[in-house]
């Protein structure tokens, strides 16, 4: 007898946290990831105005590529900073704070006239974003478990896809607009595209809890489960010295897993910014058709994400769910570098793509397993603002070594082995880490 109510006591726990993450679920993870959409599409709807901006500006191959790119530099600056600014102030009026100025920032990207001036409102725009996606990252610590995570940002990150997948032709269609109010289409990407960020920073004003604590929308009995379990297992971590601010930006782990990003957001980068221009030497189509060609490397990789992500969760593996993507990035960055046919370069660049984004979920349940408190925010902020200065590197290779030899496959050979790097690297991170 005395069994069988120890056993309904446990089904009934199971049940009340299972109710209280899918309802934690489904409020965040919707409204973060349009969040996320928009910043992605404002991060890289460059890649669709280089398609008419590039000779309205009078800006070079490198030009182009160091422009793109400085937005990580401007990321790279304040993304400790407002990390742990939103660890102190809190997640809703900090995450609302990054997408109102972010979304003006990409507004006035209309304003650029010449090479300064656009590489200077990357910049901004990427001091301004700063802090959005590790901030995310460190807010689920805050509302799942560990064995919940990767599946939470799969499904948050997955919106990156959504905006290669929407974005894309929507940026094709906005291009269309070529003299509409005496602007240029891509002067109307900007402003269509920046807009939204604001609307939504103010949404989330109201929307956005700090805390389970806070939220009115948990019903008391699940608002208590999710509290206790999520005290439990900070207080059971491994390693209770990676709390400290000094922990989490000094601790071996944490710049290996910054060299792992920095690898891998190279390729990334390098790859999502020159997309639509490799598709139009590919296929010589028109802006809207190469626009609707650019979605589909995105669609699939989306589907990809899901499945690692979930894969990962169920397994408790993270290092070689990350490695193996990373490999699987750089094979199809090799494979499009070397392959004549334009369909085939075609697929081995949606390959790449799997493996360069399906890497994220799995990637970012290492550092959560061991980093708790401030050294969580340090760590986190520390390993993605050193991993996004590939984002200026990648692009910058890339017309680099275009404007060298004329063409895009030495640069994705470079990309290549960056990713394949990353592959190597991340093997080195402590196998205690895959276990969260």
């Amino acid at each position: 007898m005395m069994v069988g109510v120890e056993r309904l006591a446990i089904d009934s726990a199971g049940d009340l946290g299972a109710r209280a993450i899918l309802r934690v679920r489904r409020r965040l993870i919707p409204f973060l990831a349009l969040l996320y959409f928009i910043a992605y599409l404002d991060r890289v709807n460059v890649g669709f105005a280089a398609l008419q901006m590039n000779s309205a500006l009078g800006l070079s191959p490198l030009d182009y590529g160091r422009g793109a790119g400085i937005f990580f530099l401007g990321y790279f600056l304040f993304e400790v900073p407002s990390n742990l600014a939103l660890a102190r102030y809190g997640a809703r009026i900090w995450i609302a704070r990054i997408a109102i100025v972010w979304g003006l920032v990409s507004m006035a990207m209309v304003l650029a006239v010449g090479p300064a001036s656009f590489a200077l409102l990357r910049f901004l725009l990427g001091a301004a974003e700063a802090g959005f996606f590790p901030g995310v990252v460190l807010y689920f610590t805050y509302w799942f478990p560990a064995r919940e995570r990767a599946r939470a940002v799969g499904q948050f990150y997955t919106a990156s896809m959504a905006a290669g997948v929407i974005g894309s032709p929507l940026s094709g269609l906005l291009l269309q607009l070529r003299g509409v109010a005496g602007l240029d289409g891509w002067q109307w990407l900007f402003l269509a595209e920046g807009l939204p960020a604001v609307i939504v920073g103010i949404v989330a004003l109201a929307y956005l809890d700090d805390r389970p604590r806070d939220a009115r929308w948990l019903p008391p009995a699940e608002k208590a489960w999710l509290i206790e379990t999520l005290s439990a297992e900070h207080d059971r971590s491994a390693d209770a010295g990676a709390a400290t601010l000094r922990s989490g930006l000094w601790t071996r782990q944490v710049w290996l897993l910054s060299g792992v990003m920095f690898l891998i957001v190279t390729s990334g980068y390098g790859f999502s910014f020159f997309l639509p221009q490799i598709v139009k030497r590919l296929s010589g189509a028109s802006d809207l058709a190469v626009a609707m060609w650019t979605a589909v490397p995105f669609l699939v990789a989306a589907i990809g994400i899901v499945v690692v992500a979930a894969h990962s969760d169920r397994t408790g593996e993270r290092r070689w769910h990350v490695a193996g993507c990373a490999a699987l990035g750089a094979a199809g960055l090799a494979v499009s570098a070397t392959v004549a046919a334009p369909i085939g370069a075609f697929v081995a660049l949606a390959c790449a793509a799997i493996g360069l984004y399906a890497f994220i979920p799995p990637f970012w349940s290492l550092p959560t397993a061991f980093l708790r408190g401030d050294g969580a925010a340090a760590g986190i902020g520390l390993i993605n603002s050193v991993g996004n200065l590939g984002g200026f590197t990648g692009p910058y290779l890339m017309g680099w070594m275009r404007s060298l030899s004329g063409d895009f496959r030495v640069g994705l050979g470079v990309l290549a082995a960056s990713a394949l790097c990353s592959a190597l690297l991340v093997l080195t991170v402590r196998s205690r880490q895959d276990q969260t």
